[in-house]
């Protein structure tokens, strides 16, 4: 048997390919293409789940083709005793697709997503408005060259061994 880093076996990364692969198969076909029991992809998906490996099931939704095609990245200045309300704030932005507060230069660093150039200013014009904010600065993207992923880090967990 492997030694288990994290909590994941080599079942554990086949059954996350697999749901990553084919996110409308059900339980009975996941097991089927896995040649395990039902119970078992379900304990496991339960497992990883409670271990906040898993942790979300729902669709992901292109920006793009919600009519937000220009996304960018803000970096946000800061006064820290406001970060608390700032963070509530940013977080009743619809366009806001993620916030991090960072070490290094800036705060706040903030992905967004807009209709066009315009909307992307006025988000940040919005972003602005919060107290607390005291400047921005912001790079347009142009194009995903590795888009988000974590699957090759959760292989790297089962295939090379922790020093």
């Amino acid at each position: 048997m492997p030694a288990r880093r994290h909590g994941l076996d080599e079942l554990d990364l086949r059954l996350l390919r697999l749901v990553a692969e084919r996110p409308r198969s059900g339980l009975l076909e996941i097991a089927r293409l896995l040649g395990v029991a039902r119970g078992t992809v379900q304990a496991r998906l339960d497992r990883m789940t409670a271990d906040g490996v898993i942790t979300d099931f729902g669709p992901n939704l292109s920006p793009a083709a919600l009519g937000h095609p220009v996304q960018a990245f803000t970096t946000l200045e800061v006064e820290q005793a406001s970060r608390e309300h700032i963070s509530a704030t940013l977080a009743s932005i619809p366009e806001l697709l993620e916030a991090y507060i960072v070490t290094g230069p800036g705060d706040v660093w903030c992905r967004i997503a807009g209709r066009d150039h315009e909307h992307i200013q006025q988000v940040i014009d919005e972003m602005l408005k919060i107290p607390g904010v005291r400047r921005s600065s912001t790079v347009i993207t142009l194009s995903a060259v590795v888009p988000h992923r974590v699957q090759p880090l959760a292989e790297i967990v089962i295939e090379r061994p922790a020093s």
